[in-house]
């Protein structure tokens, strides 16, 4: 049984939402003081940003993190998922496509499921982080696990 997500993330998905969150209040707590010390200033198109970075934030945070498993083990012909304390196996043969987005951060591995599972008909994690000088280079881990899907396909 060999991990095959991140270990980055439980930083995307508990940490940073934390951070960002932090930010944007003391981002407003500035905004608020600065109002206190300057009572003339008007306050409301000031607190226009920090309403808008929440709002962005929060639907970047529901589509991009939120939806990344916590953990993805290949266990050979099938992939244990867990997420918030629930597991499930998954054969290679249930999954109808893989596809990898390298270009967002984190980058996501995305599996198409033939039928729904208990976390929806797609399956989203951070593949392991990995070095390389050519960035348009496919990650070795999603490679060989299109090719292991493709094969047991075939045998099925």
């Amino acid at each position: 049984m060999k991990q095959i997500n991140s270990k980055t993330t439980y930083y995307f998905k508990r940490l940073f939402p934390i951070f960002w969150i932090g930010f944007v209040l003391i981002f407003s707590g500035f905004i608020l003081y600065a109002s206190y010390c300057n009572p003339s200033k008007q306050i409301l198109p000031a607190l226009i940003m920090p309403l808008f970075m929440t709002l962005i934030g929060g639907l970047l945070f529901k589509h991009l993190v939120f939806s990344l498993m916590d953990e993805v083990y290949d266990c050979g012909d099938y992939l244990l998922i867990r997420n918030k304390n629930k597991e499930i196996k998954i054969n290679l043969t249930q999954i109808m496509n893989v596809s990898y987005i390298e270009v967002i951060n984190p980058k996501r591995v995305t599996l198409s499921l033939r039928e729904p599972c208990e976390f929806g008909d797609e399956i989203s994690f951070t593949p392991p982080q990995r070095f390389t000088l050519n960035p348009f280079q496919i990650n070795p881990m999603v490679k060989d696990l299109i090719q292991r899907i493709d094969r047991a396909r075939s045998q099925k």
